[in-house]
């Protein structure tokens, strides 16, 4: 059976970009595992299933995914879990992930192994694809250099963060998405004129945010050779 691995945030992942690939891949009939890095639950941005910023339909499956289901709700530790056992490692985006998931060395050598094996595949989305501007290859390069990238950008931040880099919580964003893989050698693109930004170079696909989750999902679904569900 298809396999896949999600890394989740316990500092606030964004719903839609967890959710819907989640439950996309396991209509397809993927065997799901969910990891966090403590191995305590993932915690949910709750402007992510606020009616107000998401609607009220997209809020009301993300709560109650996020509340009832069996893995999301009993992690494995990241130290635990090992990226050959799996046939994907997804990277659902939040801005929590820039304190925890994005820095963590067990994470990073998780997306490393995903993408420099011959047969892993990793998918990241929005504010986690910053972890590419922290993980390197076993040489030592980074992993994103010379690859093309969508991810969280620039012009976005600048209407959710104050002067001081704030967030509305009032905790001090710690580095722009952009900035930080585009440094690291990403040839990076979020395409914003388009409703969806999802790019795939090679073993790594990465969407640019919650609006593209669907198509996030369906790529990985493509690249792991496995039909959606019908009706998906």
């Amino acid at each position: 059976m298809t396999s896949a691995l999600f890394v989740v945030s316990e500092e606030g992942y964004w719903a839609e970009e967890c959710v819907e690939p989640l439950t996309t891949l396991e209509s397809a009939g993927v065997d799901v595992t969910v990891a966090t890095p403590s191995g305590d639950p993932p915690v949910v941005d709750e402007r992510s299933v606020d009616p107000d910023e998401v609607g009220e339909e997209t809020a009301e499956r993300a709560r109650e995914v996020h509340e009832n289901h069996a893995e999301l709700n009993d992690p494995e530790p990241v130290a635990r879990v090992d990226a050959d056992g799996y046939d994907a490692v997804v990277f659902p985006g939040g801005h929590g992930t820039e304190w925890d998931v994005n820095q963590d060395k067990h994470a990073r050598a998780l997306l490393r192994d995903a993408v420099a094996g011959d047969d892993g595949t990793a998918l990241v989305v929005c504010h986690a694809v910053g972890i590419l501007a922290f993980t390197r290859t076993d040489e030592g390069e980074f992993l994103v250099d010379g690859r093309d990238v969508t991810g969280f950008p620039n012009e976005w931040e600048e209407g959710i963060v104050d002067d001081d880099d704030r967030m509305p919580d009032g905790r001090k964003l710690p580095y722009w998405v952009e900035d930080e893989v585009k440094a690291a050698g990403g040839n990076w693109d979020a395409e914003l004129d388009a409703d969806a930004s999802v790019t795939v170079d090679g073993d790594l696909v990465t969407a640019r945010g919650p609006e593209s989750s669907s198509a996030a999902a369906q790529a990985l679904l493509d690249e792991l050779g496995v039909a959606a569900a019908a009706g998906d």
